[in-house]
């Protein structure tokens, strides 16, 4: 892969990594209720997944999914239906029990639960593989060693991916995150993201 073409992937994955959607609100949700370090394990999952999807690309298996109507439709609601759980759950938490002082004690969620979630919440979404499937192909030149091209893009994409979710989105999401020293506050943010989540799975459904 030449530098210029390197450089384009770069960009182009800035601006796909900056564009808010199923991973962004998981990473915020993570880094409110577990603390900005541990919402890494959240961005390692979804990197995972990001990894498969490319794998899947490499494979030639993104062209069945594209191609196929109810392969597609099946992984699109399994997908959706996973992120309006998400939702309904975290809009009904009950708040956890405040100290003394009325301040909320931070739940010490596990790491696999959260690597779990955002390897599900990016796996579970094809319209990633049709993206990927028409972004891939542009930065792949077949009369070039394929297996090291493909290495050099996945570790460009992740690298920049989880630099945007880890440094930008759990970042600013540490700026809400006193709204959790009170169980109002911490219901009010169990109602934004659950209803986030929500509207992120109703879209993926519903749009086609």
């Amino acid at each position: 892969m030449t530098l210029s073409l390197w450089l384009a992937l770069v960009g182009a994955g800035v601006v796909i990594s900056l564009t808010p959607g199923a991973g962004a609100v998981n990473t915020m949700a993570n880094s409110i209720a577990s603390g900005w370090r541990r919402s890494l394990w959240g961005i390692l999952g979804q990197q995972v997944a990001l990894v498969a999807h490319i794998a899947i690309i490499a494979a030639g298996l993104g062209v069945l999914v594209a191609s196929s109507p109810i392969v597609f439709e099946v992984i699109r609601y399994v997908g959706a239906a996973y992120l309006i759980y998400l939702g309904v759950r975290q809009f009904l938490a009950r708040p956890t029990e405040g100290t003394e002082d009325g301040s909320a004690v931070m739940v010490r969620e596990s790491a696999w639960s959260m690597f779990r979630r955002g390897l599900l919440v990016n796996l579970t979404n094809p319209k990633a593989i049709v993206f990927f499937l028409a972004f891939v192909p542009q930065f792949i030149r077949p009369d070039q060693p394929l297996l090291t091209q493909y290495a050099v893009l996945s570790a460009t994409v992740v690298v920049i991916d989880i630099v945007v979710m880890w440094f930008f989105f759990a970042t600013a999401a540490r700026g809400i995150a006193r709204l959790t020293r009170s169980e109002k506050g911490q219901k009010a943010l169990g109602r934004v993201f659950g209803s986030l989540f929500v509207g992120v799975g109703v879209l993926l459904a519903a749009v086609h």
